[in-house]
């Protein structure tokens, strides 16, 4: 990597200098989505996030990373939103396909390492498979990262995001409002801020253990969640709390990123011999 600019996006290269590339290199690539965010957020908004994630993260490592940034999935699984116009969706098993033929490109290059960053709910489900069947195929670490799973920030500004809000807001509430505020906001219409309850916060009141997240989820349709297709306080929602969001998030993915660089792939590639094991050959 050291002729070539950092960070080098995977389409700006030759298939020289792909070729040429060290084992060692981490093929990036956000998978995102293209899907209604009520009226208030574009239909960018979980693209925007993971791209403005992916950017954060690249400050807090030095120019000479091993990395290649491979051009976004912008479309990704989202058929729990198809019933209000604008959304775009892969069918599953398309989607899976999809990451499928991203992750033997990566390895035809001679790479070992793929890290997806995913800034999408719905895309969870076809990254697990992928990135199995990846593993199997041609023995490379797949690392999935989703910024929905890592913990929030230990301190937020004043009228920050309350736990109720962290746990319930899933689409469209203070968490994605705030970072839409910091990375693009001139994409967000601040007249239409709302604050739709969810279907969730309401089964939690009661002492259900059934909800659309957590131990016992049930298979939901945004619409499931409440009318709006988007639930969460968006009004909580501020500049300065989206840069303190995207700046932790960031600062997460780059320990993330170092750590696939330095994990070993081949240490743990082969299953010890079992006692019974059939002898392979003639």
């Amino acid at each position: 990597m050291s002729d070539l600019p950092p960070f080098s996006r995977w389409q700006d290269l030759t298939r020289h200098e792909i070729s040429t590339l060290p084992r060692t290199t981490l093929a990036v690539m956000v998978v995102g989505a293209i899907e209604q965010h009520g009226a208030h957020l574009p239909l960018s908004t979980d693209l925007d996030i993971g791209e403005g994630l992916l950017q954060e993260a690249l400050t807090h490592l030095p120019e000479r990373f091993p990395l290649v940034i491979l051009p976004p999935m912008a479309v990704g699984a989202s058929d729990e939103h198809l019933s209000f116009p604008g959304t775009l969706s892969l069918p599953p098993e398309l989607a899976i396909a999809t990451l499928e033929a991203h992750g033997d490109a990566v390895a035809r290059a001679g790479l070992q390492r793929l890290v997806l960053i995913n800034s999408h709910g719905g895309n969870k489900a076809v990254m697990d498979l992928a990135a199995l069947r990846l593993r199997r195929r041609h023995g490379m670490l797949v690392v999935k990262v989703h910024y929905t799973r890592m913990p929030p920030p230990g301190t937020l500004p004043a009228g920050g995001l309350p736990a109720e809000e962290l746990r319930h807001g899933l689409h469209g509430g203070a968490l994605e409002t705030a970072m839409m505020r910091h990375l693009a906001t001139h994409k967000v219409r601040l007249d239409q801020l709302d604050h739709p309850p969810s279907r969730g916060e309401s089964m939690a009141e009661q002492g259900l253990l059934l909800g659309p997240e957590g131990e016992a989820a049930f298979a939901w349709l945004a619409e499931d969640l409440h009318p709006a297709g988007v639930v969460g306080n968006a009004r909580l929602a501020t500049a300065e709390l989206g840069q303190r969001l995207v700046a932790h998030y960031g600062k997460r993915i780059a320990r993330i990123l170092r750590e696939t660089r330095d994990m070993a792939v081949d240490t743990f590639r082969r299953r010890s011999p079992l006692p019974h094991d059939r002898a392979v050959g003639p």
